[in-house]
């Protein structure tokens, strides 16, 4: 199974959109700095995520939510 999900920092007017097939350590991950894209803004937290079957079909989900498109419904979960 893998996830897209939607990380939104506790600090800073920033979310960051990414897919993973083990999501509680890829939270860990961008929480404790390993992650460079993500390291200045922690902390994250975790405000939405989605489950799919295939690694395809998460990634489709997360290019979709990085579009104008996408970024308009992320707004809306808040």
């Amino acid at each position: 199974m893998f996830f897209v999900y939607v990380l939104r920092s506790l600090n800073y007017d920033r979310i960051y959109i990414g897919h993973t097939h083990n999501l509680e350590n890829r939270i860990i991950e961008h929480n404790s700095g390993r992650t460079k894209s993500t390291k200045p803004y922690k902390p994250w937290e975790l405000v939405y995520s989605e489950n799919y079957e295939s690694r395809d079909e998460a990634v489709r989900r997360e290019k979709y939510l990085k579009t104008g498109s996408g970024r308009e419904l992320i707004k809306s979960f808040f």
